[in-house]
């Protein structure tokens, strides 16, 4: 998400001048969030969020989104601050919704997304005897988050509030808490809700002409750039184009990435990091130098001896966040800046720099196209003779979703079975097309893909997921329904927990392999129907079993304008 540089700061406390006539604290909240710019409220509401949803009545520039469950809430949020670039806001339901919510706030926290998340308290009045529904909040909510408070007064509202907002986007960005007793709620204050500040964060980094230096002094094609998730938020593509092409270097992005901050149809992308170390190694084994973007793109998943960075590998970072650099892997330069601006100060220098070596940067760029052309024939190829096989197999399903929603239509993906083929089918000029779950926690895709409709204005989006990952929260399909979303849901279909099951086959120690005896593992006894699931939510649905139907029945959906649902049953691989 692309945030704004001049938003959220805290509220000094009240003075006389500040008195206002009194009203409850919830309608004291509102005002705060309306000056803030909230457009949409995500919750799911118990008794202790009465006073909110009163107060909304009467504050029609401020929506209510219903989600069924607070998983789903907390991802709707996640997905449209990360489309919109402004905090998303969550309103949940004491300890049990905060507890519920758990896995996908843990999401919000690795994405770096800036969520201010709520929930209703019991009385204060009555705690001491630990009512129905009450609890810790600030305690249980403390983990995951990178401020929490509880509200104790009303007059503390516009404070703490601001605060939040201010927290959640500060480097590095990611959600803040606030405990909202039901009482402190309903009292009334005449406090002022105060102004939002003016904060500029486009600080530019130190030490570039050195930085410069570094960079042109490495032999053109022997240097990699590693784009995180902030070259995302910053909205610094363009910015890193241009350095990759001055540079002639080929630009990765994260091992597990929320997005893919670099141009897919640009012939010096280089694809995502594989997801082990050892795998990494090798990919990066030809370089003499990484330049490192962001935070921590090294993510493993399955545990593999050895570094992920060779150690004749030079490394070089640029961050807005301070605690990331030379926090796992040792910096010979790091320096410390907004990366959008920061890029665009080192920009001149290091084109002056590299002028001598013009005639080779360009040799790369030209290699590179080639090698573009070559790879795109090949998944053509692979396409066509993949088109007609008897059960349509996860590489076809993706290459005719992908030929159907082209280069511009935002994609949420959740779809381990077809994820590699539809990154490597990407082909756009946006930075802005692909949404991805950064923590690997299930059952965000489909309730991000609602709240990447709301934050990119209602336009269309496509959601990917997979038969297991959907059954996490599918009560994203009855909001998609509710608002009117233009989301289709594509369920790729294989009927089992398939990644699970190839983990298990490369483990020769597993004797679940030998037997073919995979416990817990299918989905297939008693068959899950998509088509009535959808259909109980209001959303029309539709099972496509031939590859060659895929595309038509997909540029069908989107047209439609409406959210609906796509089955698509494809190969166990």
């Amino acid at each position: 998400m692309q945030l704004n540089t001049s938003q959220w700061a805290v509220t000094p406390f009240a003075s006389v001048d500040d008195i206002e006539p009194p009203r409850p604290g919830a309608a004291v909240m509102l005002e705060v969030l309306r000056s803030e710019g909230v457009r949409y409220v995500f919750g799911n509401p118990g008794t202790t969020e009465m006073p909110l949803l009163d107060a909304l009545a009467a504050v029609p520039s401020i929506s209510y989104v219903l989600g069924l469950n607070e998983a789903c809430v907390v991802a709707m949020a996640d997905g449209y601050a990360q489309a919109s670039g402004r905090p998303g806001f969550v309103n949940l339901h004491t300890a049990g919704g905060l507890g519920n919510a758990m896995g996908a706030l843990i999401n919000a926290k690795v994405s770096n997304t800036p969520l201010v998340v709520t929930a209703g308290q019991q009385d204060s009045r009555h705690l001491f005897a630990d009512p129905l529904l009450s609890g810790n909040l600030v305690d249980i909510a403390a983990p995951v988050m990178k401020s929490a408070h509880e509200v104790i007064h009303p007059d503390q509202i516009p404070m703490l509030l601001r605060r939040a907002f201010h927290d959640s986007v500060a480097a590095p960005s990611g959600p803040t808490f606030l405990s909202l007793p039901i009482d402190v709620m309903e009292r009334t204050t005449a406090v002022s809700p105060g102004k939002v500040s003016r904060i500029d964060r486009a600080t530019v980094a130190g030490s570039l002409d050195e930085l410069g230096d570094l960079l042109a002094a490495i032999r053109p094609g022997r240097l990699a750039l590693i784009a995180g998730d902030e070259v995302f938020d910053a909205g610094a593509s363009a910015e890193l184009v241009a350095v990759a092409d001055t540079l002639g270097a080929s630009v990765f992005c994260a091992s597990w990435p929320g997005h893919i901050p670099f141009p897919t149809a640009h012939p010096l992308w280089a694809g995502s990091l594989p997801t082990t170390a050892r795998e990494m190694h090798i990919r990066l084994q030809p370089f003499e130098a990484l330049f490192v973007l962001g935070g921590n793109s090294f993510t493993p998943y399955l545990y593999s001896e050895g570094p992920a960075i060779p150690s004749t590998c030079r490394v070089f970072q640029l961050s807005s966040s301070v605690q990331e650099l030379g926090r796992v892997y040792d910096s010979e330069l790091a320096c410390v800046g907004n990366i959008k601006e920061s890029l665009r100060a080192l920009l001149p220098t290091l084109r002056g720099k590299m002028a001598p070596h013009g005639d080779a940067v360009a040799a790369l760029r030209k290699q590179a196209r080639d090698a573009r052309v070559a790879a795109r024939m090949e998944l053509a190829i692979r396409t066509d003779a993949e088109l007609n096989a008897p059960v349509t197999t996860p590489f076809a399903a993706a290459a005719e979703v992908m030929r159907a929603v082209g280069p511009n239509i935002a994609i949420v993906d959740e779809a381990p079975a077809t994820m590699s083929f539809v990154r490597s089918l990407l082909n756009s000029h946006s930075s802005r097309q692909y949404f991805f779950m950064r923590s690997a926690i299930l059952g965000w895709g489909m309730a991000a893909a609602v709240g990447v409709s709301l934050g990119l204005d209602r336009e269309p989006v496509v959601s990917l997921v997979g038969d297991g990952s959907s059954l996490y929260a599918p009560q994203a399909l009855w909001t998609a329904a509710h608002e009117q979303l233009p989301v289709t849901f594509i369920v790729m279909n294989n009927r089992e927990y398939n990644v699970l099951k190839n983990y298990m086959k490369r483990q020769p120690h597993y004797h679940s392999v030998s037997g073919s005896r995979f416990i817990g593992m299918d989905l297939a006894d008693p068959a899950i129907d998509f088509l009535a699931l959808a259909a109980s939510m209001g959303i029309p649905a539709r099972r496509i079993d031939r590859a060659a139907d895929i595309a038509r029945a997909v540029e069908e959906g989107i047209r439609s304008g409406r959210p609906n649902l796509i089955e698509l049953p494809i190969a166990a691989t």
